[in-house]
């Protein structure tokens, strides 16, 4: 994935919004190279765009929400994920709604919705964002690091007090297809508790067993059970991919992270640009372009990358 990508051709798909109950659509459009992810966010005649970028990050309590000029969208992190697990790095989402419809409360149906309209390589190389010194954040109980690697992996361990859960630990090394295969089914999930202290205070409104694992005292709700017995680290996985997306390029380094959520990967990705020290813009010769251009090039971008950056 040397250079820049879009889809070949433009989509739409519908769903309910977790929160809002609201029936909500996207219309995805091809971009040109340089554009970024844009959300064209409208509200009765009036549209703002905004930028998929940390810097426009104005909430991370219950989901990662975007926003700019007093509109806003809500749970991008499902379907970032899935673009930056493709390689997409120019797209225009047209969205009528306060958030991305939650679907089946994974990435799968995204990463089938952009497999199906196709992806096009554009003619500009990528910027690869690769560390180079270690950095980490602690919150409480809560600890992210990055370290420096030749490819992107994500690493996580989590802790619930619940038989059904427990400890549980993931190590996902990045490629698109053991992302589609690996992390994009892994499901939302949330105790039956909060989802019902939500309802009574006007969110989850869309919430249902259709669109996320329910567990109570004695197990997961949901009659077919889960899709892995460690779905609920991998969801955390799913989050982070699309979390760390916003930092604007695809990484290079292996983040590792305990008990992170939405909250503590956004103040990550801010630290990470706040120190510049640790990381380097990566970008790759003409000489390198043409021979991905001519021919096969390897499976993992950070076979191209010197040990030393």
């Amino acid at each position: 994935m040397l250079f820049q990508r879009t889809l070949a051709n433009p989509v739409a798909i519908s769903g309910i919004g977790l929160h809002s109950g609201r029936c909500i659509t996207m219309h995805l459009r091809p971009a040109e190279a340089g554009t970024g992810i844009l959300f064209h966010r409208s509200e009765g005649e009036r549209t703002v765009t905004i930028e998929a970028h940390v810097s426009n990050v104005v909430d991370t309590r219950l989901a990662t929400v975007i926003g700019k000029s007093g509109l806003s969208v809500s749970t991008v992190e499902h379907l970032l994920a899935a673009l930056s697990a493709l390689g997409i790095d120019n797209l225009h989402i047209d969205i009528d709604g306060p958030e991305v419809p939650v679907m089946d409360g994974s990435a799968a149906p995204f990463v089938d919705l952009l497999e199906d309209a196709g992806l096009r390589k554009l003619n500009r190389g990528r910027k690869f964002l690769a560390i180079r010194e270690p950095i980490s954040l602690v919150d409480g109980e809560k600890r992210v690091s990055l370290i420096p690697s030749r490819f992107f992996r994500v690493s996580f361990d989590i802790a619930f007090d619940h038989p059904s859960i427990a400890l549980q630990n993931y190590s996902f090394k990045h490629s698109s297809r053991q992302f589609r295969k690996e992390i994009a089914p892994a499901r939302t999930f949330g105790f039956l508790q909060e989802v019902e202290y939500l309802k009574a205070n006007g969110l989850a409104r869309g919430g249902s067993l259709d669109n996320a694992i329910v567990i109570d005292d004695k197990g997961v709700l949901n009659p077919e059970g889960l899709r892995f017995p460690d779905e609920f680290v991998r969801h955390k996985i799913l989050d982070s991919i699309g979390d760390f997306s916003l930092i604007g390029y695809p990484i290079l380094g292996h983040i590792k992270a305990y008990k992170a959520g939405h909250d503590i990967n956004s103040k990550m990705v801010e630290k990470i640009l706040a120190t510049p020290e640790c990381y380097k813009l990566v970008e790759f010769s003409d000489d390198a372009l043409r021979a991905a251009q001519a021919g096969p090039v390897p499976a993992f971008v950070g076979d191209l990358i010197p040990s030393k950056i």
